[in-house]
């Protein structure tokens, strides 16, 4: 089935998210949608699977226009759609996932199970899934729940899938088993998009690239042309991709967690009695596929969760029952996964959102009165030291984009006298550039003498940053290791195999 998107235009008031996007998916192709987060990608494929509605341009399928008013219609067209936060029931089996909204029946109208099993299990021997229909979605891992929803995909007939950010949330073991699926799919007529920032990925599995910047395709690309190459182009300008990092030089210890344990807000255990150290002048990394509770224990240890049991000391002082200001004052700073929940206030300005975390005291206050001069004064020093690119300081940070916004929370954090800094997913939604700046910041703190833990999804992060490696899985650390540790052994240690 070929496919053709043409002068594809989608506006949200006066932000163009597609400016006048043309391309073209011949029958078993691998295309790749290269793009920054924010770049317009994924919202060019809900145009085309009838999520969203374009103001301007065609969607034609073997050369005859068509029109999405859902994604009814697309599935009805041979159009299938992978989104990067699953759509399953998980109490539901597997089988009564596939075939969801178009249940088959029996004689009397009754749910047909033994068919929609037969469906299944055809779809899985036929690829090579694996995969047990009368199986719980909550009871498979990650990436075989991935494989029900292309399966979903293809119970419906799809020629065409689209697959939007698929590897977010898989273990390197799990990303190279997609790429095969990917390529048995295409040996076998299925036409694949495949939308991503991962240029590894790219350059692994795609037949042909397209790079999106800013709502506009900017260039169509060889998977031969080096990382360095595509990162130039989805950003505009060249990057260099690897981080100069010198040997580690320690000194005291200063970051001790023991035996910690911390619940949810539902109550589930989420930290199961973990413990480690990490000492000044070293880069901590805590890795694994997000959702084992990485975000509970950064919470933890600022204060921002209550600790179930277990101890957090910072150069010996205690701060197991610490508040949020407590834990900053003791020399704490937190760069967190969500900047725009959790690291700036959107209606402030950058000034502004560059002393939150010490409006109370020097510098920013004199007794109980803000020194608005000296908060515009240290301000100006940061935007330029921090290369934060704005007009002015009193722009507000929501008219930055996600790097720039990144980089005011970053500066603020890394500017305090620290002792330690808690950095979560710290270029998370942020360009190659920008990457690259904060990578060059976390080193330099790190060589500064300061402990650093930072924690990311992200595996080539994790390598290009860490001194050691912590994985977690499941609440609990399935081993700490050195920083030349091969990607296939920390993809096992992701699944939960001890080191």
């Amino acid at each position: 089935m070929k496919l053709e998107l043409r002068n594809i235009t989608k506006r949200f008031g006066t932000l163009v998210a597609n400016d006048n996007i043309s391309l073209t998916l011949a029958p078993g192709e691998i295309l790749s949608l290269l793009g920054e987060n924010g770049a317009g990608k994924s919202t060019l494929m809900n145009v085309l699977y009838g999520l969203l509605q374009p103001e301007e341009g065609q969607i034609l399928i073997d050369d005859k226009p068509v029109k999405f008013s859902g994604p009814g219609d697309a599935m009805a067209a041979g159009v299938g759609m992978v989104h990067q936060h699953f759509m399953l029931i998980p109490v539901f089996t597997v089988a009564e996932n596939v075939v969801l909204g178009h249940e088959p029946t029996g004689k009397v109208g009754n749910l047909d199970l033994d068919a929609a099993r037969k469906l299944v299990k055809e779809i899985s021997d036929r690829f090579g899934f694996d995969i047990d229909p009368d199986a719980k979605v909550q009871d498979l891992p990650v990436g075989a729940q991935q494989r029900v929803e292309i399966i979903k995909s293809l119970a419906r007939d799809a020629k065409i899938l689209v697959l939007d950010e698929p590897t977010a949330v898989l273990t390197p073991q799990e990303t190279d088993e997609l790429m095969d699926i990917m390529r048995g799919l295409s040996k076998n007529g299925t036409s694949i998009i495949f939308i991503t920032h991962k240029l590894r990925e790219v350059q692994k599995v795609a037949d042909r690239i397209i790079v999106i910047r800013q709502g506009k395709v900017v260039s169509e690309a060889s998977p031969k042309a080096t990382a360095g190459e595509l990162a130039s182009l989805m950003v505009g300008r060249e990057v260099d991709l690897d981080t100069k990092k010198n040997a580690a030089k320690l000194g005291a210890e200063t970051l001790v967690v023991k035996n910690l344990t911390v619940l949810d807000d539902r109550n589930q255990q989420m930290v199961d009695g973990i413990s480690f150290s990490v000492n000044d002048g070293e880069i901590l990394a805590i890795a694994g596929v997000q959702g084992n509770g990485q975000t509970e224990l950064a919470e933890a240890i600022l204060g921002l969760r209550k600790i179930h049991s277990g101890s957090i000391t910072v150069a010996g002082k205690d701060l197991t029952k610490s508040n949020v200001r407590q834990v900053l004052e003791a020399g704490v700073g937190y760069i967190p996964e969500d900047r725009k929940k959790d690291g700036l206030v959107g209606e402030f300005s950058i000034a502004e959102n560059l002393m939150l975390d010490g409006s109370f005291g020097k510098p920013f206050a004199k007794g109980v009165q803000i020194d608005f001069a000296k908060r515009d004064e240290i301000a100006s020093k940061l935007i330029q030291e921090f290369d934060i690119r704005t007009p002015s300081a009193s722009t507000l940070a929501k008219q930055l984009s996600g790097g720039n916004q990144q980089k005011v929370v970053v500066a603020r954090e890394m500017s305090r006298d620290l002792r330690v800094l808690i950095a979560s997913q710290p270029t998370r939604g942020v360009d190659v550039g920008s990457i690259e700046f904060i990578h060059e910041q976390i080193v330099a703190a790190r060589d500064a003498g300061k402990t650093v833990v930072i924690i990311s999804t992200e595996l080539d992060e994790v390598l290009a940053l860490a001194d050691r490696i912590a994985v977690m899985y499941r609440g609990r650390i399935v081993g700490i290791v050195d920083a030349k540790t091969t990607r296939e052994k920390l993809g096992k240690m992701m699944a939960g195999i001890s080191a």
